[in-house]
C-alpha cells in the first residue's frame, strides 16, 4: 500500500520534496498496510533516521511524515488514523518556540527594487514584493496566465486547480511590455530560468544594499506591509498570501519592534 500511495497520490513536486523520508519509510515497512502502523513504530522509525541530526531536522521530518499521513486521511481514506497524531509524538517534536522573522522595511525593499537595473530581475523581485508571490510561482508564469492585473496560478502549492494573484497596474503594464519586447509566446515561460538562478538573483539584489535576502523575505514583506497599512488580515491571508487559514498568515507577520510601535502610536495620537 505504501509504495502505491507514494507513487500515485502525490504530485511531482511534492514527491521530489518528500522523496527522502518516503523512500526510508518504504524501505522500513515495505508493503504493509499503513493503517497497521503504530505510534511506537513511527517513533522507532524517526529515532533511527534522525540519528546525529539537528533538532530542526527532526521536527521537519516529523512534520513531513504527518503531512503524508494527513494527505491519506483527507484525500484517500477518511477513516485512516494517522499514527503521528498522538500526544506523545506531538510533544516530542513540537517546536521549541515561535519562529521570529526579520521583517524588511518598505524603504529597504524599495531601494532593492530601484537599484535592480535589469528589467527581468526587477520584475521578478516586484512580483514577490508587491504581489506576494513565491519564487516558484513567478518562474512558472506564462503570458496566457495574465489578464490585466490578474495572474492565474495553475496547479499551485495549495493543491487547488488554480489561484489568482492581483498585482499593481504599473507592474502589470511593465510585465506586458516585457513580454511584447521579448516576443514571448502565450505558452512559453516569461522567466525561463531555474529556481537556483532565481534565488541567486534575489541574493545578489540584497547584497547591493548590504543584507542577506531570500525570496520568501519579499513575499513576507508584501503581507506585513499590507497588514501594517491597515489592510484587514482576512484580505492579507486570502488574497495576498492565499493561505488556507489565518493562523498561518499570523506567523508570517512577525513581531513589532519598539521603534515601529512608537511610530504607530504617534500616527494615531499625534
Amino acid at each position: 500500500m505504501l509504495a502505491g500511495v507514494s507513487q500515485s497520490a502525490f504530485k511531482k513536486n511534492t514527491l521530489k520534496t518528500y522523496q527522502s523520508i518516503l523512500s526510508k519509510l518504504t524501505a522500513q515497512f515495505g508493503e504493509r498496510d499503513l493503517s497497521s502502523l503504530t505510534p511506537e513504530e513511527v517513533l522507532s522509525f524517526l529515532t533511527h533516521i534522525n540519528q546525529q541530526t539537528k533538532q530542526l531536522t527532526k521536527r521537519t521530518r516529523y512534520a513531513q511524515l504527518t503531512s503524508f499521513f494527513n494527505f491519506i486521511t483527507q484525500n484517500l481514506d477518511p477513516n485512516f488514523r494517522s499514527p503521528c497524531d498522538t500526544p506523545m509524538l506531538k510533544k516530542l517534536y513540537r517546536p521549541s518556540g515561535p519562529i521570529r522573522w526579520t521583517i524588511l522595511e518598505k524603504e529597504v525593499v524599495d531601494e532593492i527594487i530601484f537599484r535592480t537595473i535589469k528589467p527581468r530581475n526587477r520584475l521578478i523581485l516586484e512580483l514577490m514584493a508587491r504581489g506576494g508571490m513565491r519564487i516558484g510561482e513567478v518562474l512558472k508564469l506564462i503570458p496566457s496566465d495574465i489578464e490585466d492585473r490578474k495572474l492565474t496560478l495553475r496547479a499551485p502549492k495549495s493543491g487547488k486547480e488554480r489561484e489568482i494573484v492581483f498585482i499593481p497596474q504599473k507592474i502589470a503594464d511593465r510585465l506586458k511590455e516585457y513580454i511584447t519586447r521579448k516576443g514571448i509566446g502565450p505558452d512559453r515561460r516569461i522567466f525561463p530560468i531555474s529556481y537556483t538562478a532565481g534565488r541567486e538573483i534575489v541574493n545578489k539584489a540584497g547584497k547591493v544594499v548590504g543584507i542577506h535576502l531570500r525570496p520568501h523575505d519579499l513575499r513576507r514583506h508584501a503581507a506585513t506591509y499590507a497588514s501594517r497599512s491597515g489592510v484587514p488580515i482576512e484580505i492579507v491571508s486570502k488574497v495576498i498570501l492565499r493561505h488556507a487559514n489565518l493562523s498561518t498568515t499570523q506567523r508570517y507577520l512577525g513581531t513589532v519592534s519598539d521603534v515601529e510601535a512608537m511610530r504607530w502610536i504617534d500616527n494615531l495620537y499625534g
